[in-house]
């Protein structure tokens, strides 16, 4: 949604950022949307106080307003329009400078990036795994765990986002229909353009995908058998996306959102003694503490920083190239290669 335009200040920022998601293609449901998010924030800034002249304070006042009576998934879509605006208007040289930005931030890191983590075995985590008999709950931490991707890009897989050399599973549903995935079966795309809000696929999201680039990620023999056994029970969908994941309790047939994923893990972290109420994240094991656990055990059994890094799907746009265009030798046989059993 760039431009590479230099603008006077418009009289009117919001009304001139609307009529450009016009020029971009975007629908009206979005825009009136946007507009109707932007519009509040106009009207809750102080008098004698602009869009343009807001400050970083002026935002986080203003999300925090939000909180208390909208759920945090919509606190979150708020600010993430907010961000998105300011963003744009500053591109586009009308505005200085993107106050968002500490805010999303501040958001966006809950958890501390690199907290003394409890230490979990393979062995353990293979006991762990064993106790999981749902279709569901197993598909979803297995995916965690064999990934080391983010909860929302779990929450956002489609069909089009997994390949799979199965037969039976493809006569029965369309998968893998997505072109970066056509010479490479058993595998699964991330995409770096999901965003909360918007709309992809024809379904507006609830989460966002953080990846710098969109990654193909390999599908090894116990994954597959994971995801099988979870489609073999799928609900339909309420979604024409064909969400991989929906829920078959509250929700039944829905995507599943993070909080949902959330709250799966959290059950059974809580059986084994995982997860404590009131314990940071060096002592519990979330969804996010499985990114970790991949990272760490895949690095230390490969020796090599930067398939990891390519996995994780934070590498810059050069290197994420080179293993983009020599996949089957960099990527995918160093991590069939190294990845860890989950099951007996």
């Amino acid at each position: 949604m760039s431009s590479p335009q230099t603008v006077e200040n418009p009289d009117d920022p919001v009304g001139y950022f609307i009529e450009d998601l016009t020029y971009h293609g975007k629908t009206d449901r979005t825009r009136e949307a946007y507009e109707r998010v932007l519009r509040r924030f106009e009207a809750f800034l102080d008098e004698g106080t602009a869009p343009a002249t807001a400050t970083h304070r002026d935002c986080m006042a203003f999300v925090h307003s939000l909180r208390g009576e909208a759920a945090e998934s919509t606190v979150a879509t708020y600010a993430a329009y907010l961000h998105r605006f300011y963003g744009y208007m500053t591109e586009v040289g009308a505005f200085d400078g993107n106050p968002m930005t500490l805010v999303m931030e501040e958001m966006d890191e809950t958890v501390d990036k690199d907290p003394a983590r409890r230490d979990v075995s393979i062995p353990a985590m293979r006991s762990f795994v064993a106790g999981i008999t749902h279709p569901l709950h197993r598909g979803v931490v297995c995916t965690l765990l064999k990934t080391g991707m983010r909860v929302g890009e779990l929450c956002n897989l489609d069909f089009r986002d997994l390949a799979v050399a199965d037969f039976e599973l493809n006569t029965t549903y369309e998968l893998g229909t997505r072109p970066m995935l056509a010479e490479r079966p058993n595998s699964l795309y991330v995409t770096a353009e999901a965003t909360v809000g918007e709309e992809l696929n024809g379904e507006v999201r609830a989460a966002s995908n953080k990846r710098k680039r969109g990654t193909v990620i390999p599908v090894d023999d116990e994954l597959s058998t994971a995801l099988k056994r979870w489609l073999a029970i799928r609900p339909d969908p309420t979604s024409p996306a064909e969400p991989l994941f929906v829920g078959t309790a509250e929700g039944w047939g829905d995507r599943l959102d993070p909080q949902n994923v959330r709250h799966i893990v959290e059950r059974y972290a809580r059986e084994v003694g995982w997860y404590r109420t009131g314990g940071g994240a060096g002592e519990n094991v979330t969804p996010h503490y499985f990114r970790h656990f991949f990272t760490t055990h895949l690095r230390d059994r490969t020796g090599d920083r930067g398939v990891v890094k390519y996995l994780r799907g934070d590498v810059a746009d050069d290197v994420i190239d080179t293993y983009t265009h020599n996949w089957g030798d960099q990527v995918r046989e160093t991590y069939e290669a190294h990845i860890y059993r989950l099951f007996a």
